[in-house]
């Protein structure tokens, strides 16, 4: 180790050296990083309910899921699960999921019958309509 001083006046000294002070352009020095910035990645929230039973309380957490998703665009609606507090384990899809002809996913319940529906009003359906989902 050359130099026993302080690193922001070891920097200074740089770039006074380099005539950036002198500049009209005091942040030319810095550039963008060098990293590329990490994807985002996906994450679970966990909320918990009470209900009566299973098919209570899949009913009650698809309302909660289309609900956040009206207030929360971002949220994967699909993604959604349902699982006893005790047994995430054993997490089961609330909703349906099956992709379409153009890449978008049904947004019905698990297990419906009939057409897939995509998101949105009035959105593509496809399938065999009579048959299970």
């Amino acid at each position: 180790m050359r130099d026993n001083r302080s690193p922001h006046w070891r920097q200074r000294r740089a770039v006074g050296g380099l005539g950036a002070g002198r500049s009209r352009d005091p942040g030319a020095l810095i550039g963008p990083p060098r990293r590329p910035t990490r994807p985002h990645r996906f994450f679970t929230v966990h909320l918990g309910f009470t209900a009566a039973g299973m098919a209570d309380a899949r009913e009650l957490a698809v309302t909660y899921a289309e609900a956040l998703s009206l207030l929360r665009p971002e949220l994967a609606l699909g993604a959604a699960a349902l699982s006893p507090a005790d047994a995430w384990h054993r997490a089961e899809r609330l909703f349906c999921g099956a992709v379409g002809p153009d890449g978008e996913r049904c947004v019905d319940v698990a297990e419906h019958p009939g057409f897939h529906h995509a998101p949105g009003p009035g959105g593509l359906g496809w399938g065999d309509g009579d048959g299970d989902g």
